[in-house]
Formats: C-alpha cells, structure tokens, sequence
C-alpha cells in the first residue's frame, strides 16, 4: 500500500509564474482580453458560416471547423489558467488534468489534419477548378473534416493514457500554465521511452504528414499560378491562399518548437529554458487562435461582407 502511495497522485500543482506577482497580473489581462477575442472573432466566423448561404462551400466549413476547434481548445485550458493567476488557486484534479490534456492534444492534433484538408481544397480550387464541385463535393468534405476529429481524438486517447499511467512518485509540481503532456512527462519517475516512441509516431502522422500535404499542395498552387496569363487571376489566387498560408505558417512554426523534439528530463537551473518552453507554448495556446480569425476576416472579402451583413441585420419582431 505505502508503494501505491508513494507511485500515485491524486493532483497536480500547476507552477505557471509563481513568484513574479506582477508578470502574473499583466498576463491576467492580456490573456482575458486574447480570449474575448477568440470567442467573440470565432464565434461571429462559426454564425458567418452556417448562416450565409454564399459561404457553404468546402473551404468555409473547414474554416468553422477551425474556429469552432480554436475555441475548445482554448476553453479547455484559459479559464483554469485565469482563475490560477487571480486567485492563486493552482491544484488541479488527477482526473482534471487527464481531460486537460486530452483536450489540448486532440485539439492540436486535429488542426494539423485540418490545415492540410484545407490546403488540398485549395489546390483542388486552384489546379482543377472545373472539376471543384465534383471533387470536393459535400460527402467528401463532411467526411475529410470527420477523420481529422476522430483521428485527433484517437490519437490524443492514445498519449493522454499512456502518460497518466505513469508513476509520478510524489513529484506533483507542474512546471507550467496547464497540463501540458511534455511538462507532465517530466515528473515520470519510471522509463518514458514508451511515451518517446509513441511522441515520434505522433510527429510523423500529425505534424510531418499534413505538411507535406500542404508543402506539395502549394507547390502546384504555385506551378499553375506562375502559368496563367491574367495578372488578376494571379492575383485572385494568391489572395485566396494568402489566409491559409499565414495561419499554417504561425501554427506550425509554434508547434514545431513544442513538440517536435520531445525531452524526458531538464536539467537543474535550466529557469531560463522552463520559462521560455512555457511562454511559447501560451503563444500557441492563445495568440494563434486569437490571430486566425483576425486574419481570415482581413483577408477575405467574404467573410468580411458575411460577418458585416449579420452584425448590421435588425432583430424582428
């Protein structure tokens, strides 16, 4: 029984900025405000999308897709995160921080499946437009956009299990905002190396796999547009990828750094590290949701004539 005691924890203590009492009030209203934000842009992207018939096609599903994906995951973690820097209160539950990190993982994995579903429809929009609404027709999109979730899903099933099944040994002390799966492996006191490999497999079929999706989808995009005669069909096409390329560029820029080199152990008086690791994944958690709306409404006249028409509409009576 005293070996079970020793081996177990029934919560986490989430450190996040403890001891910079004034970075923790700062980071308190930024990360309300950045959070309003995601709600509120995607929020009006999601409504946009089911409401205006001229945006029912498949780049506009996947993108509430997108949104409405950015706003669990950023509902999963903030709120708790909020409540941590106001009032102190940093435990979290054994069984919270599993769903925590289910959560977060699922989300993350199923935005890189989507972005490169997302990059085929502009390849297929691009390169074969006459041939559009056969390929992408409603079947096809609902199911591409239905394997990313349930593949995220799985997937997150598979690393959340086989991290909370670890022995912590009494070390409970997350160094981190949330319970992020990297950070929560750290306080294993048994063989990650299960953990590493599975991490790897992950890697490749979530992060590598969609990016050369997207890699080679630009790639034609660019062949067929360095071919077309129009300067204003040029034009067109390089506006409509414009969105999705800034977004893939800042999502996997961010995620890359996180996750594509997993670490079983830091060592001792690496502050400087822990906290850059913790920033930068905050800026993956908030800003990147925050900005995905604010760059597909400033870079589509659609959705900006879309979110316009529902914003100025009267209620009746």
């Amino acid at each position: 029984m005293d070996e079970i005691n020793q081996t177990s924890a029934s919560e986490f203590l989430l450190l996040g900025l403890a001891g910079y009492p004034t970075l923790e009030i700062i980071y308190f209203v930024l990360i309300l405000v950045m959070y309003l934000v995601i709600l509120i842009g995607n929020g009006l992207l999601i409504i946009a999308s089911i409401f205006d018939s001229h945006l029912h096609t498949p780049m506009y599903f996947f993108l509430g897709n997108l949104s409405f994906l950015d706003i669990c995951y950023t509902s999963s973690s903030v709120p708790s995160t909020l409540v941590s820097l106001i009032s102190k209160k940093r435990n979290i539950s054994f069984s919270g921080c599993a769903v925590q990190m289910f959560l977060g993982f699922a989300m993350g994995s199923t935005e890189c499946l989507l972005l490169g579903m997302m990059a085929f429809d502009r390849y297929v929009a691009i390169c074969n437009p006459l041939r559009y609404l056969i390929i992408m027709n409603k079947v096809v999109y609902v199911l591409m956009a239905s394997v990313s979730w349930l593949s995220g899903g799985i997937n997150s099933i598979v690393q959340t299990f086989l991290a909370m099944r670890l022995p912590f040994c009494g070390n409970n002390i997350i160094n981190h905002f949330t319970c992020e799966i990297l950070a929560v492996l750290k306080l294993a006191c048994a063989d990650i190396s299960l953990n590493i490999v599975t991490m790897v497999i992950s890697n490749m079929a979530f992060l590598v796999l969609p990016l050369l999706v997207i890699f080679f989808s630009y790639m034609f995009i660019l062949y067929t547009i360095l071919r077309m005669n129009s300067a204003t069909g040029r034009h067109k096409a390089f506006s409509t990828c414009s969105a999705h390329l800034t977004v893939v560029i800042i999502f996997y820029g961010t995620i890359f750094f996180m996750y594509a080199k997993p670490k079983s152990q830091e060592l001792p008086g690496e502050d400087k590290f822990q906290t850059s690791d913790k920033l930068i994944s905050l800026f993956y958690g908030v800003v990147t949701p925050m900005l995905n709306p604010i760059i597909y409404s400033l870079r589509n006249k659609d959705v900006k004539t879309a979110v316009k028409y529902l914003l100025n509409r009267k209620p009746i009576r």
